[in-house]
């Protein structure tokens, strides 16, 4: 089912997060059945990131520094067409290794989040859409960081499922598809593994680093890339701050945002 979006309904008139732009080289072609091809000598999972224009930067960014660390682990980055792909903000690009029909079969689907018009193009890209459900009958875990589980939302994925997603578009998820909301860091439901905003994919890769190996690997890696976050301010939780806080994050996003 299509659901209209607009500006206003999906972030109440504001931005979702930051941007990212992803990049990649040639590789071999692979079919859409067929397994994505390994790095030389890995054995571990096979990790797709989604990029599309606008997204968040460091949605696909986070996620990936944990996850190339897993043991034997292929990270590939994956869009419409391999080249730059520029973040929301318009000051980033990278490229894109493989396009949709080059990567093949993978183990872990990973979409990223956007701002407003990255992630509503994304919504209503069909392609994409197409792609993101015939990936996901052969995943062993369908993800998203900030506003990717509206895309995810949007494919038919989420269904009758608990979710998270970017504190701003809540509402939105909840009120237009079938998904509770989830107001915690991530959430798991099935296969399915959605994370809060942007930072939030942090947590969520490494609790996924360990689903995929064990617990022991998954905090050696939080160390390996020391990752203990100490904020000079108690100011990243929304349900603690206060309107006038919200609405200037808000638009600070959407100022940001090209």
């Amino acid at each position: 089912m299509t659901h209209p979006t607009t500006r206003r309904t999906l972030l109440r008139g504001s931005a979702a997060t930051a941007a990212l732009a992803t990049a990649g080289l040639a590789a071999r072609p692979a079919t859409a059945h067929a397994d994505a091809p390994r790095k030389p000598g890995a054995e571990g999972p096979r990790i797709g990131i989604l990029l599309y224009d606008g997204y968040s930067l460091l949605d696909p960014t986070g996620p990936a520094e944990v996850l190339s660390r897993l043991p034997g682990a292929s990270v590939t980055m994956v869009a419409e067409r391999r080249g730059p792909v520029r973040t929301d903000t318009g000051d980033v690009a990278v490229v894109a290794e493989r396009s949709l029909a080059e990567a093949g079969r993978l183990d872990v689907l990973l979409v990223p989040g956007a701002g407003n018009r990255g992630v509503i193009a994304a919504m209503e890209n069909q392609t994409l859409l197409k792609w993101i459900r015939a990936t996901n009958r052969h995943t062993r875990f369908t993800t998203s960081v900030c506003t990717g589980s509206l895309v995810l939302a949007a494919a038919g994925l989420l269904d009758g499922r608990r979710a998270t997603t970017y504190w701003a578009s809540a509402e939105y998820l909840e009120k237009t598809y079938d998904v509770t909301y989830v107001p915690e860091r991530f959430v798991e439901s099935g296969k399915f593994i959605t994370s809060a905003g942007v930072s939030a994919g942090l947590d969520m890769a490494l609790h996924l680093a360990a689903r995929l190996t064990d617990d022991d690997t998954a905090r050696a890696i939080q160390l390996a890339v020391e990752y203990d976050p100490r904020p000079p301010f108690d100011a990243g939780d929304p349900r603690r701050a206060s309107a006038e806080l919200k609405a200037r994050a808000l638009k600070l996003l959407a100022d940001s945002q090209v």
